[in-house]
């Protein structure tokens, strides 16, 4: 682990971003160039302690995970995550069928909505979500395991379908059938989408029969029904882009203006706003 220059590099990254670059205001008074250790800390999910001693070379060595959530918080290009790695003295992860960095162009696109959105993986695991999204859908980042993706999620707990009107289940379903049997094309046996796949077969008897009706669609706009606890039944437009490598997806949430649909959205970025002030939405971490 090279202290030094892992102090050098983080302090030049963080000070490189300005707080437009992630969705911030710039106040009048701000005298730090670029972003705030503070800031940069929340956008990673920890501490400022814990990242203000890695800039002053002190601390731990990070672990895997926190250096991809530091990743993450500064925006950093795939190029730039593996050198992380290698100053924090760990090897960088391997970039084929590796999906838990975040693409840098999504993100930016992210940052700077004002509506729910959520980047996802092509295995439907939710990588990050912005504050709205997790008033609309609930915290979908805490997973692990399998259950990490929704099409798992889907076929082993019942409770996920809860979230969506029972006449649109069977829709649901096929689609994400369907984009995953699309995954698998891509990936090919010995992926992540093959062993997903070969562990549903096992687990759920109705994947299994869907799967074998060989059905192949993949969506890149609809729209959805969710029942949220709140403010009811809400449908919602979901526009996707992809990343250009097709293993990322930025899921954008809209309302036409004017209709029942958009007042409830409305209504929902109030109540997750109060939300967030009372508490964090997801813990922070120290280790």
């Amino acid at each position: 682990m090279d202290r030094a220059q892992l102090a050098d590099f983080l302090r030049r990254r963080r000070e490189a971003l300005q707080p437009e670059d992630v969705g911030m205001v710039k106040g009048p008074r701000r005298r730090t160039s670029g972003l705030r250790r503070e800031e940069v800390a929340a956008l990673s999910n920890m501490s400022t302690d814990y990242y203000s001693r890695l800039e002053q070379q002190r601390g731990p060595q990070p672990s895997v995970q926190m250096l991809a959530a530091i990743a993450r918080g500064l925006r950093l290009t795939q190029d730039e995550r593996d050198h992380l790695f290698r100053l924090a003295g760990h090897t960088a992860p391997p970039r084929a069928g590796s999906a838990d960095h975040v693409n840098p162009a999504l993100m930016r696109v992210l940052d700077r909505l004002d509506t729910p959105a959520q980047v996802v993986s092509e295995l439907a695991e939710t990588l990050v979500q912005n504050p709205l999204a997790v008033a609309l859908l609930g915290d979908q980042t805490s997973y692990e395991g399998p259950s990490r993706s929704l099409y798992y999620r889907w076929f082993t707990d019942p409770a996920v379908r809860s979230f969506y009107p029972e006449e649109d289940h069977e829709r649901h379903t096929r689609t994400w059938v369907a984009a995953l049997r699309a995954v698998l094309a891509r990936g090919g046996p010995g992926s992540r989408a093959a062993d997903l796949v070969a562990r549903l077969r096992e687990e759920s008897e109705e994947f299994s029969t869907i799967w074998d009706d060989h059905e192949v669609a993949v969506h890149t706009s609809q729209r959805k029904r969710m029942v949220h606890p709140s403010v009811g039944t809400i449908e919602l437009d979901c526009q996707v882009l992809v990343a250009e490598n097709q293993a990322q997806s930025l899921l954008v949430y809209t309302a036409t203006p004017g209709t029942e649909d958009y007042e409830r959205l409305k209504l929902l970025s109030v109540i997750g706003v109060q939300r967030f002030e009372r508490s964090p939405v997801r813990p922070r971490f120290d280790r």
